[in-house]
């Protein structure tokens, strides 16, 4: 038996329904009459590019017609080939003549655009491709276009890809492969089963079956409809071929009767590819009718003209098959996009896997897309089919995805969602890839978020600061009582011969260098930035005058005690001593003042020390200005203690000369070790280290200089006398006044 194909007369039978629905429909196309002429291309490309120019040219033969016309009626347009490879080259013939095709499966078609080794079939490969977006799990391992050709290498090559265990994959089909029976069979169900697939709309065309019921054969012509009839009855037409009858055939009486066989070409429950030729043949007829509802005058075309169906061209036609819009009797809208496709309707296919061990394919949604609501997606989950024992949608990856906190690092050869999921770096989070936190974040342990970094500086809550901050509480709270002491003994000789009110001052910028030191402590300000250097050089300048100025006038009584050098004490007056320490802090006020003028200490956010920390710290501004403000004191310290040396053996029970070399020893000593100490310490202990070095330096000044004289006056009062020194040995007493102060010497004689 000769191949005869089926659905594709089917198909041409279902334009001629729908040419013969259009006529008799009184509001399309009223006094206007539809004829058609079909091509058979035999598959191929050659055959129908030459019926294609036949009709163009209009060498077309006689259109069959149930009524005869007058003249040759204008070709319209040409509903095109089923094979996207033949419409593709066709339509770029036809365009040459602007001649309209519609296709149920191209260009100005009326096949949804999902636009096999064909040009349709490479598009949609493509264009799966770069959909696929590997930020939302989508991966393809590899893709693979099976040739229609037969060439074995290529064929092995592509199965030994895609070689691999098959069974528990979730297969996502095309509408070709869907529409594929070849698949569809129950030995291949253990492996495709659960599919899902879309298929080209189904729709439904009241009147088909019995219009197809109607088709009888030509007894006098051979005719398409002989030839099925033939196929479908397993007969021949006498006169038959030699041998036939005698092989056990039957000749075809032309009575057979199509509702005694089962046959698909009357299956009208599956109409997919008809019903879009059936929608292709209503578009030109729409496009058409159109034309001629054209009011002179006010046309489209060049001068306002309208189409004449009398000379009708055909890009006429194009021009309004591209604004076509109308609705099926199915309920689908159907017009064309600016790219010549028509608004895609899908039917959603699953392949279910039946339990007497047969199969069907299921409809479980649909997806269309439409101008007012675009694009729209209907899924009926609970009666889908999953090839899986938890019978639930299947997760299937290549690998898991990174939990937060990691990245993806790829793997080498292999796809780009198959990777390994490594721990972000420090200082860095996790979305798709690892991304850096802002300049004031850090990442969390987990690399999950990025959260504030911590503040870190000398605080007044933490152990270090509170420390520091009591000990610089207690100097001071020593400096009183140390200062309320010898205001009450002030008339005590051993008060009186200390040069009280130096010693008084002296207490008091001590009690200044104390509590210049919290400024160093709490989050740096502005305002403590540029005070707390200022205030400490102030403090320190002034204490050290104070021990430097007491210095010289014990230096001075002692030379004046010799003959000839009372001249000397005019120099060491109480308005020269308080002058000297005046004009040495007003010195340095003036060295803090051009420092805080040129290049002001400011807070600064520093972020190098610690990654996961913001380090407040007061920045010196100058480097100079902070160096001459040390330098400064440690002049003058260095030279208190060279005077104090000098003076450390005289005689004398109140002589301050070794008490004074001891506490300027310490002070030095103290600042000497500061300098490397606060180079080297990072942020915070660069304070703590300042603070302390204030402290110390403080302290040791206060023990040294009042310790002794406050354990005399304290707790051995007794020798607080001027009768104990009178009582000496080989001693005499030499009263020197000058101005309001009374300084004791008492040495031994010579």
């Amino acid at each position: 038996m000769r191949f005869f194909d089926v659905l594709g007369f089917k198909q041409a039978q279902t334009m001629a329904f729908a040419i013969d629905e259009i006529n008799r429909n009184p509001n399309l196309l009223p006094n206007v009459t539809l004829g058609y002429s079909v091509y058979d291309n035999c598959l191929q490309l050659a055959i129908g590019f030459r019926g294609a120019l036949l009709l163009t040219s209009g060498q077309e033969d006689q259109v069959i017609l149930h009524e005869p016309c007058e003249g040759t009626p204008p070709v319209l347009g040409i509903v095109g080939d089923d094979a996207s490879s033949h419409s593709i080259a066709i339509s770029t013939i036809l365009g040459l003549y602007r001649m309209p095709m519609v296709s149920f499966f191209f260009f100005l078609s009326t096949n949804p655009p999902s636009s096999l080794d064909d040009d349709y079939g490479l598009h949609a490969a493509q264009s799966f491709q770069s959909d696929l977006n590997p930020a939302d799990g989508g991966c393809l391992a590899y893709l693979e276009v099976l040739s229609w050709g037969d060439d074995p290498a290529e064929l092995r090559r592509i199965v030994n890809v895609v070689r691999q265990n098959v069974t528990g994959l979730q297969w996502m089909a095309s509408e070709a492969w869907t529409s594929a029976a070849v698949l569809q069979t129950p030995h291949l169900m253990p492996y495709l089963g659960g599919t899902l697939g879309i298929a080209i709309r189904r729709g439904e065309i009241p009147g088909l079956r019995e219009f197809l019921l109607q088709i009888e054969p030509d007894l006098n012509h051979n005719s398409y409809g002989n030839n099925f009839w033939e196929y479908t009855f397993k007969c021949r037409f006498a006169p038959p071929p030699s041998g036939w009858v005698e092989a056990g055939g039957t000749i075809c009486t032309g009575q057979e009767d199509l509702e005694t066989v089962q046959t698909e070409f009357l299956d009208i429950l599956n109409l997919r590819p008809e019903y879009n030729v059936y929608k292709a043949v209503y578009a030109l007829a729409y496009a058409l009718h159109e034309l001629l509802q054209c009011e002179p005058g006010r046309g489209p075309f060049s001068g306002n003209s309208c189409g004449d169906l009398q000379r009708l061209e055909p890009w006429q036609i194009v021009y309004y098959l591209e604004k076509v819009n109308f609705t099926t009797s199915f309920g689908d809208e159907v017009s064309f996009d600016e790219n010549g496709d028509v608004l895609p309707i899908y039917d959603i296919l699953n392949w279910q896997w039946l339990p007497d061990g047969g199969f069907k394919v299921q409809n479980v949604g649909e997806v269309k897309k439409s101008a007012l609501k675009g694009e729209e997606l209907t899924l009926e989950e609970n009666i889908i089919f999953w090839n899986f024992k938890p019978k639930k949608p299947p997760h299937s990856v290549c690998s898991e995805s990174c939990p937060p906190g990691t990245r993806r690092a790829r793997k080498k050869g292999e796809p780009e969602c198959c990777f390994d999921c490594i721990l972000c770096s420090e200082g860095k989070i996790n979305s798709t890839e690892c991304i850096s936190c802002p300049e004031d974040f850090w990442s969390s342990p987990q690399r999950d978020l990025c959260v504030p970094k911590k503040i870190d500086f000398l605080s007044y809550h933490e152990p270090l600061g509170i420390c520091l901050t009591a000990t610089s509480l207690l100097g001071t709270f020593t400096c009183a009582v140390v200062l309320f002491i010898f205001i009450h003994h002030r008339q005590t000789p051993i008060v009186r011969a200390n040069n009280s009110e130096l010693s008084f001052q002296l207490l008091v910028s001590l009690k200044l260098c104390f509590l210049c030191s919290l400024l160093f402590i709490g989050r740096p300000r502005l305002w403590t930035c540029q005070l707390r250097h200022a205030a400490f050089g102030i403090s320190f300048v002034l204490c050290v005058s104070c021990i430097l100025v007491k210095t010289m006038v014990v230096l001075a009584v002692f030379k004046a005690s010799k003959p000839g050098g009372g001249a000397s004490l005019k120099w060491f007056g109480a308005v020269q001593q308080r002058g000297t320490v005046f004009t040495l802090t007003c010195i340095q006020a003036a060295i803090c003042t051009a420092w805080l003028v040129s290049a002001s200490p400011v807070p600064h956010k520093n972020t190098q020390y610690h990654n996961d920390k913001i380090v407040y710290e007061c920045v010196v501004g100058s480097t100079i200005g902070f160096a001459v403000l040390l330098g400064y004191i440690g002049l003058l310290a260095l030279l208190s203690f060279l005077l104090a040396f000098l003076a450390r053996n005289l005689p004398d029970n109140f002589n301050e000369a070794k008490l004074i070399t001891f506490s300027m020893l310490i002070f030095c000593a103290v600042w000497v070790a500061f300098v490397p100490a606060y180079i080297s310490s990072p942020g915070k202990y660069a304070d703590a280290v300042e603070v302390f070095a204030i402290l110390a330096s403080s302290f040791g000044l206060l023990l040294a200089l009042f310790g002794p004289k406050c354990y005399i006056i304290l707790l051995r009062p007794e020798r607080n006398t001027k009768k104990l020194a009178n009582n000496l040995p080989n001693s005499i007493c030499v009263l020197l006044s000058f101005s309001n102060i009374r300084v004791f010497l008492y040495r031994k004689c010579q």
